[in-house]
């Protein structure tokens, strides 16, 4: 039920109507304060400073056509011309009835795209740490909204497999299995790559073999590919139990590692150089762009081929692109990359759409986002001051709720206070890092992310297990509730507008990629739907129909917030 897009079509009619220009746009948005109504068209202001004349006069001559009878109870003009509606109660009260019987809580069929989403990105050899965490989350959340809606999403897993590095890798794993014929030192990845790293540094006649395996893993040798197969697998296996515990949506068959695009590396610098994009410079292969300037004010030289013959990131990011367009057949391609990374997919996009790669009609969307800090506002490290492991993180945060838990609840069974654990400490570490704006940096503070109060997971979960409860003691399920809604009490009234706008919000994030939307209407709601349970007595109701009525709104808001928790991946319990 998009309330604005109905809105925003009937106001666009009345504003043409009413001698508007073409093209005018209504600009409706849900009213800051009840005062100003649910609703507040803002567009009469551009449109009569274009047509000279007065926007009160204006907004006047819109709402004698404005035809919005069974919809709104009330129009009002109110400043210099905005227009405010207020919405009629039955008409909410019917959309609450088809919201609450729908299978996808009233919201509309979109039309389908195909949307590959970049995200999660681990390194091969190395554990995954919190620096992964926010792609890995909100890039999911991005995939469960999309593909909610309807849309074909395909989860691209960027996996770092590809590089110099992996002749040292494959080296030293040789060494290992040579020595005691195991894989057992590939348990703790970080101990293992460490190691490498040190044997390529202090003996030389390792570094020699390792940098000559570099060589021959790039020709595709068949012993080389092996070891590498082998440190691929590993890695992504230890990746994907972090994925399960985080109720990630990631499987082994969504990795699209960096050597992926290997074979279409040469072909793009060889098009390129024919296009007269790319030239010779200092031995080097490089794009020049006039779109970025350096220091100098000089177009900026982007390397896509080294001196010695080596590709770099920005040839990789060109064939990506290129391969999600012509095999992936993709409509739009998000990624969800930290924002440091900018200007170089910036580059690499330029050199995608000079050189004809993709079409116009593709989308390709940096949907950025900044660092985890902690407490003292640095990037959040170990008291030593090491990179955190992400499955150490978690398994802190289920500790932290565990504990807490059981001081609330000292009588649940040790089993279901296990998998409650699970659900609050994980639902608790994602929905801190969602319920911020992506765009920011955000201070990690265990103390906030469990707390039941404030705009955090377990007083989320917690007013889910409210609804849950009601229904519980009442002995019945939704399916029982025969009866009709009637909306009278103004709290009614504000949970139901807001259970109604379930479509706008999923929408905005769908659009934009900004799962804190979602958050804070899930917040709001939950707020208001606690608000309406203090002063409107669900199971003591004066009579029957009221009961009902009642016990419909509270039905449909743990329909809303179980579906809107679902799309950010955060799980919920019948009890805490």
């Amino acid at each position: 039920m998009n309330i604005q897009a109905i809105l925003s079509d009937k106001i666009g009619a009345a504003m043409l109507a009413a001698g508007a220009p073409e093209g005018s746009d209504a600009l409706v948005r849900q009213s800051a304060k009840a005062q100003f109504g649910d609703y507040q068209a803002n567009g009469v202001m551009g449109a009569a400073k274009k047509m000279g004349m007065a926007p009160r006069q204006l907004a006047e001559q819109v709402v004698n056509h404005l035809d919005l009878d069974g919809v709104a109870s009330k129009i009002e003009i109110a400043g210099p011309g905005f227009i405010n509606i207020f919405l009629e109660p039955t008409w909410i009260e019917k959309h609450i009835e088809d919201a609450l019987t729908s299978q996808r809580l009233g919201i509309a069929p979109v039309k389908p795209e195909t949307i590959v989403i970049d995200y999660s990105a681990p390194n091969v050899a190395k554990q995954m740490h919190v620096g992964h965490l926010r792609s890995t989350i909100i890039g999911d959340a991005a995939a469960r909204t999309q593909e909610y809606l309807g849309h074909k999403v395909i989860r691209a897993n960027h996996v770092g497999d590809w590089g110099t590095q992996f002749g040292m890798l494959i080296a030293y794993l040789e060494k290992v299995q040579n020595e005691d014929a195991s894989d057992m030192a590939l348990a703790d990845l970080e101990a293992f790559y460490r190691e490498a790293k040190k044997h390529y540094d202090e003996d030389e006649e390792f570094a020699v073999r390792a940098r000559g395996y570099v060589v021959k893993l790039q020709s595709g040798d068949e012993y080389c590919r092996q070891m590498w197969r082998k440190l691929v697998d590993i890695t992504m296996q230890q990746n994907q139990q972090t994925y399960r515990r985080l109720n990630v949506t990631l499987t082994e068959d969504d990795v699209m590692g960096e050597s992926l695009y290997n074979s279409m590396l040469p072909n793009i610098v060889a098009d390129l150089k024919a296009k007269g994009l790319a030239v010779e410079s200092e031995g080097a292969t490089v794009v020049f762009l006039d779109e970025f300037k350096n220091k100098e004010g000089e177009p900026m030289g982007v390397i896509v081929q080294k001196k010695d013959g080596g590709f770099l990131y920005t040839t990789t990011d060109i064939a990506c692109a290129k391969y999600r367009y012509e095999t992936l057949h993709a409509d739009r391609s998000l990624y969800y990359i930290d924002s440091r990374q900018h200007q170089h997919l910036m580059q690499a996009w330029t050199i995608v759409r000079k050189a004809g790669y993709i079409p116009e009609s593709m989308s390709l969307e940096h949907h950025m986002f900044g660092m985890m800090l902690g407490k003292d506002g640095k990037p959040f490290k170990t008291r030593t001051g090491g990179t955190v492991r992400l499955s150490d993180l978690l398994d802190e945060a289920i500790e932290r709720a565990q504990n807490l838990i059981r001081e609330k609840n000292p009588e649940m069974p040790e089993d279901e206070l296990v998998n409650v654990a699970n659900v609050v400490g994980i639902g608790a570490v994602k929905y801190a890092d969602l319920s911020k704006n992506r765009t920011t940096d955000y201070i990690f503070d265990w103390d906030n992310m469990l707390a039941f109060e404030g705009n955090t997971a377990p007083y989320m979960q917690y007013a889910y297990t409210r609804v849950a409860s009601i229904f519980k003691k009442a002995n019945l399920s939704h399916t029982d509730l025969t009866l009709p809604i009637s909306l009278q009490d103004p709290r009614e009234i504000a949970l139901a507008t807001r259970l109604l706008q379930f479509e706008e919000t999923i929408l905005t994030v769908a659009r934009e990629g900004t799962p804190h939307v979602m958050c804070a209407y899930l917040y709001e709601l939950a707020g208001l739907f606690s608000s309406f349970y203090e002063h409107c007595p669900i199971l003591s109701a004066e009579n029957e129909n009221q009961r009902q009525s009642r016990l419909k709104l509270a039905a449909l808001t743990q329909k809303t917030l179980k579906t809107g928790l679902d799309t950010l991946g955060i799980e919920t319990v019948e009890r805490m």
